[in-house]
């Protein structure tokens, strides 16, 4: 049976232009992404997923790795689109200077290279992905856009409905025992009393009330929580 809310996107585009970057985001911003599956798997793939109530969006990232494999993309999703499936298609370009710049950053071979030069296989892709293009919802070309850019750029036009969230932990530490290594933002509070000290609360801890009763009362404990929390 059919979800009518069920949401699939294609991401493709030029090797080089961001889809791992774009899949990540993605992933992050609720999808369930499925990389380098064949065209005409899609359609068993979203057989078995659609009926899972924990996956409402499928992203796969679709793309000149498959070889011929690749080339009924645009057949598959045109039947998909018939059976009134909700596709959508992302597709990544950049020029071919930035393309160039990023594989000889990276030092991977482009897929279609083999004995010919970069330049050629970067053109022979562009000309083979012409089609996938002309059909997307959404072009984004990453020439000048950073990684950090591109995620935020994907999260904006992916994550679907609600607000975006961000996880705040907050550990007590002592500094003799060192700065946590996976710390964004150290505040010092050794200003304030410690509980230690106080013989009735040196076994419990800062989730029993009498701790926080007496750390909180002191002068200027409220103000330094205040200013912390509106960062």
């Amino acid at each position: 049976m059919n979800n009518p809310h069920f949401e699939v996107l294609i991401v493709t585009g030029m090797s080089g232009a961001g889809r791992s970057t774009a899949a990540r985001a993605l992933e992050d911003a609720g999808w369930f992404v499925v990389d380098n599956l064949p065209p005409s798997l899609l359609q068993s793939t979203i057989d078995l997923l659609q009926p899972r109530p924990d996956v409402q969006r499928l992203a796969v990232v679709v793309d000149v790795r498959g070889g011929p494999l690749f080339s009924n993309l645009v057949s598959v999703t045109q039947a998909l689109r018939d059976a009134h499936t909700n596709v959508g298609i992302l597709f990544l370009e950049a020029s071919e200077e930035a393309l160039v710049r990023r594989f000889e950053s990276s030092r991977r071979p482009h897929p279609l290279q083999e004995d010919g030069t970069l330049l050629d296989a970067l053109r022979e892709e562009r000309e083979m992905l012409q089609p996938f293009r002309a059909g997307a919802d959404m072009v984004i070309d990453t020439s000048t856009t950073s990684v950090h850019d591109l995620r935020r750029l994907v999260d904006a036009n992916y994550r679907g409905p609600g607000p975006s969230t961000i996880r705040v932990s907050v550990l007590s530490f002592g500094f003799k025992y060192g700065i946590p290594v996976d710390a964004d933002m150290v505040g010092d509070v050794r200003f304030l009393p410690n509980p230690y000290w106080v013989p009735e609360l040196r076994d419990q801890n800062g989730r029993d009330a009498e701790v926080s009763d007496y750390v909180l009362s002191r002068e200027g404990a409220l103000d330094v929580l205040d200013h912390y929390a509106s960062i």
